[in-house]
């Protein structure tokens, strides 16, 4: 009995260690009390241990084996309290206090490519398509960039890459090329300026689409690999990355059962494998090709893009083509960052110039 209070006790103040952290951090999707008077409860939460009875390797062991339970709980708790508070609900069709939203099916040679249109309530004349990377979707994770993006006076056209989503085509080369061109001139039926943003893959795609022509007026590439190299190990330090505090800012409005839930596990439907696809894309070879305005962004933490890899980017870039390497930033948090995403939003608006009709 000694044991099992002592593990209550240490299960108590981790809860309110958890929960204090949430409220310092803005995190309120990951809160269970939420910013009202329940917060009081964090003071008896905190002051639990306090004449904790048993032996100090009785309330080592208890505070040991509480620390990852009351994360859990802290996860499921703040994911259950939230379930109503959906921010992927800013990419479903309607009007919205701040934009409006559609679902489209631009036409290919073959099939079509499906999309998300969010324009702004302002009228807008610029827009910025968005190319996820290997294995995702035109919705996941994507309605942060697309906030901060609208913010700006710019619409946003998120599609699913060939192969990936609800794209009813196979991933194959060069067919994927026309995921670019299509969107550019659907866009450019509508707007005065295009810009097109890659992540990883989809910045592979990019880069080798407007070096062969595409008509857009400002690129951005995130994590771009010249090519893919990277183990099991690598992928473990990607996820332990997850853990970096700047990247924990998707708490402030998703909750860990979002997050998973946002997660796409279906299998891409390939004629060529993502390593080779990446290789034939040869980002290298493209970039030297790019005159229009250029932002290479990369992690120091990328374990998938490792910083030599990035090196080499930079040093094939045109000598106009801004580089930036993030610190801190990983494979997967780069693009979940807030402040990536409004630099980003922010050097779209200055290179496509004027973006809202005044």
């Amino acid at each position: 009995m000694t044991i099992l209070s002592a593990f209550v006790r240490a299960l108590l103040f981790w809860l309110g260690i958890y929960e204090g952290i949430t409220g310092w951090q803005g995190w309120w999707a990951a809160s269970w009390l939420g910013r009202g008077r329940r917060r009081a409860l964090l003071l008896p939460l905190l002051a639990a241990p306090m004449n904790m009875p048993g032996r100090r390797w009785q309330r080592v062991i208890g505070f040991t084996l509480a620390a990852p339970l009351a994360l859990g709980l802290q996860l499921m708790a703040s994911s259950l309290r939230n379930r109503a508070a959906d921010p992927r609900a800013r990419l479903r069709p309607g009007d919205h206090p701040d934009r409006r939203v559609s679902l489209v099916r631009i036409p290919m040679n073959e099939g079509y490519l499906p999309a998300i249109f969010s324009e702004p309530a302002a009228d807008a004349r610029a827009a910025v398509c968005i190319l996820h990377g290997s294995g995702d979707h035109k919705g996941g994770y994507t309605w942060w960039m697309t906030d901060a993006l609208l913010a700006a006076g710019l619409a946003v056209l998120l599609i699913d890459l060939d192969g990936h989503g609800e794209n009813p085509r196979t991933q194959q080369y060069p067919a994927i090329l026309e995921d670019v061109t299509v969107s550019v001139e659907w866009l450019r039926a509508r707007y005065d300026h295009v810009g097109v943003l890659g992540l990883s893959l989809g910045g592979c795609i990019a880069a080798r689409a407007v070096a062969d022509g595409a008509p857009v007026d400002a690129l951005v590439l995130m994590e771009a690999p010249p090519h893919l190299a990277f183990t099991k190990a690598d992928m473990r330090r990607e996820a332990l990355a997850l853990l970096h505090v700047p990247a924990m800012s998707v708490f402030r409005d998703t909750s860990a059962r979002q997050l998973i839930s946002a997660w796409s596990s279906a299998p891409i439907r390939a004629a060529i494998s993502t390593w080779d696809l990446i290789a034939a894309l040869d980002l290298l070879g493209s970039l030297p090709h790019i005159h229009i305005p250029l932002l290479l962004l990369y992690g120091s933490r990328d374990a998938i893009v490792k910083p030599a890899l990035a090196a080499q980017v930079r040093a094939a870039a045109p000598s106009h083509a801004a580089f930036r390497l993030v610190r801190g930033a990983s494979h997967l948090t780069l693009f979940l960052r807030r402040d990536v995403q409004t630099a980003i939003a922010d050097w779209f608006a200055q290179q496509l110039g004027t973006t809202t009709l005044q």
